[in-house]
């Protein structure tokens, strides 16, 4: 008699356990496309770019075919198995107990639980929700095996359509988030309408933003209280938020980046923040996928210029052909009702530039002349030649907000590197330069020039550049050339991303027994343990985010 309520409870321990494993499971896989959706800033379109891959890595899983398989087994001949349904909720256990591809320690940059996440996960839920009881209902219409069966094909459909409800649910939530967006940005705007006094800085281009950012920031600071916004803060909730949060009555300086994708972004930036002065930094081919052309890209950066406030100044990059011609032409359009300032790091060119460069692995030392004949001598520990030009634009930033050239220059001497973006350090007798940030083919190949100006062992560390839309393997294969000039070994993250790569290194002649394949950023840093040797060089040139893995770890 006894027998009986223990088998009972026993096999409800058992459903209630497999039951457990595909809920555990789901949300530990909604989460891991949360992310993805994250790092996609949210846009379905760029999402559903970062699920594109092998079928069987990201949206569908072994442990699906396995339980699909089971489903339809016992479909088909479970009444002629014994016990059929004990079989059926053990194997189901089985297949859902593990799933190592979404570990939470794997990733470079982890979910941000913010408001807006809560409340997409609180909507995939509810979907999920709706599914289950679906499944639930139609269960309950039948008898025996063929109900556990309609719960576990829910549980199985929830987990297959983990990728596609959270964008079903970013969908839903689009009009309420859009709703919110809006409030902050008017929250921005009058903030900013309240404050006559305040000047504003606006920076673009596709590459440099953030470093000219920090330097325009330590050089106005020689005079001026500054608000710079921090990191990548550079889309329309990103400003919206620094001005919103951490603009006060004391500042007199807002440094803002701003970074476009797609057209229009430029026009719903500026709306917000209207600038006193304008820098655009460079026009190139970043994010030249989701922009289409580089004429578009020049359109959509140079917008900028359309937005400067009459009698503002416009300071840019004499070295871009593209710029100078677009700056000019937009000064044209507007009858010179806004100063143009051009900085060049070429002798003689524009308003202010740079002489007597000398480069080393330790920084930089040029003269800064004005056309007025003025001039003053600069030191700097940043790397490269591009950052003598990101320091002459920070410096025309500077002029233009009323410094003396010799202030200017002291507030540029006393700028440091920034994270991530060609800074230097020692670690464990390796010298370690740290360009990781989302790299550009100028970037690149400045980086690469440092490191061939380094003593001993030259090692780079790369997954190559995206974004670069149909010129993405041209361009790769060009750093691949690039490197074999500059570097003694080659470790390339991701085998399919950089083949270009590899095919660049093999034409220049670089070594293939020199030329190390591995499938994520981890694996590199093994092998670098394994086989770095105090004195050598490292570069790590690029660290794609978490969406781009090629891994199925």
């Amino acid at each position: 008699m006894t027998s009986i309520p223990y088998m009972v409870a026993l096999w409800y321990a058992l459903v209630c356990t497999a039951s457990g494993f595909a809920a555990w499971r789901a949300m530990r896989r909604t989460r891991f496309f949360l992310h993805r959706l994250q790092l996609s800033g949210y846009k379905t379109r760029a999402y559903r770019h970062a699920l594109k891959g092998p079928l069987m890595d990201l949206r569908v899983r072994v442990s699906h075919l396995l339980g699909l398989g089971w489903l339809l087994l016992f479909t088909l001949v479970g009444h002629l198995i014994p016990g059929a349904q004990w079989w059926l909720a053990l194997l189901w256990t089985i297949s859902f107990a593990s799933s190592r591809r979404y570990r939470r320690d794997r990733t470079k940059k982890p979910l941000v639980w913010t408001a807006r996440v809560r409340r997409l996960g609180a909507t995939v839920t509810t979907l999920a929700v709706v599914l289950l009881g679906m499944a639930a209902w139609a269960g309950s219409q039948q008898e025996g095996s063929m109900a556990l069966l309609m719960w576990f094909a829910g549980w199985w459909l929830v987990d297959l359509l983990a990728p596609s409800l959270v964008a079903w649910a970013a969908l839903i939530m689009h009009p309420l988030e859009r709703h919110i967006h809006e409030g902050f940005k008017r929250r921005a705007r009058a903030r900013l309408a309240e404050r006559p006094d305040l000047t504003c800085i606006a920076i673009t281009g596709s590459y440099g933003k953030t470093s000219v950012k920090y330097a325009v920031r330590d050089v106005l600071a020689q005079r001026y209280p500054v608000l710079a916004t921090p990191g990548s803060f550079n889309t329309p909730m990103g400003i919206s938020t620094i001005i919103n949060n951490d603009l006060t009555d004391d500042h007199r300086m807002l440094v803002l980046e701003m970074g476009i994708r797609h057209p229009g972004d430029m026009a719903e930036l500026t709306a917000i923040a209207q600038p006193d002065i304008a820098v655009v930094t460079s026009i190139g081919v970043a994010h030249l996928e989701s922009m289409g052309s580089i004429e578009s890209i020049a359109r959509e950066k140079l917008t900028l210029l359309d937005a400067l406030r009459a009698g503002g100044t416009a300071v840019v990059n004499g070295d871009d052909e593209r710029v100078v011609a677009g700056a000019r032409q937009k000064h044209s359009e507007r009858n010179g009702d806004f100063s143009l300032l051009v900085v060049s790091t070429h002798a003689g060119a524009g308003d202010c530039w740079a002489e007597q460069i000398a480069y080393g692995p330790d920084g930089a030392r040029f003269d800064v002349v004005l056309s007025t004949g003025e001039r003053a001598t600069l030191n700097t520990t940043l790397l490269g030649r591009h950052n003598v030009l990101n320091i002459l634009l920070a410096i025309g930033v500077g002029l233009s907000a009323g410094l003396r050239l010799r202030q200017a220059v002291r507030g540029a001497d006393r700028i440091t590197p920034v994270p991530h973006r060609l800074s230097m350090r020692q670690e464990n007798g390796l010298t370690v330069i740290d360009d990781a940030f989302n790299s550009n083919p100028v970037g690149a190949a400045n980086a690469v020039e440092v490191l061939s100006s380094m003593h001993g062992r030259r090692i780079i560390i790369t997954p190559g550049m995206i974004e670069l839309g149909q010129r993405e393997e041209e361009l790769n294969a060009a750093f691949g050339r690039q490197i074999a000039d500059g570097a003694d070994e080659a470790v390339l993250v991701g085998p399919e991303r950089t083949r270009p790569i590899r095919e660049g290194l093999v034409a220049a002649g670089f070594p293939e027994d020199h030329i190390h394949t591995v499938r994520t950023l981890f694996e590199a840093r093994e092998w670098l343990s394994r086989h770095a040797r105090p004195g050598d060089t490292v570069l790590y040139e690029n660290d794609l985010p978490d969406q781009f893995t090629e891994a199925s770890t």
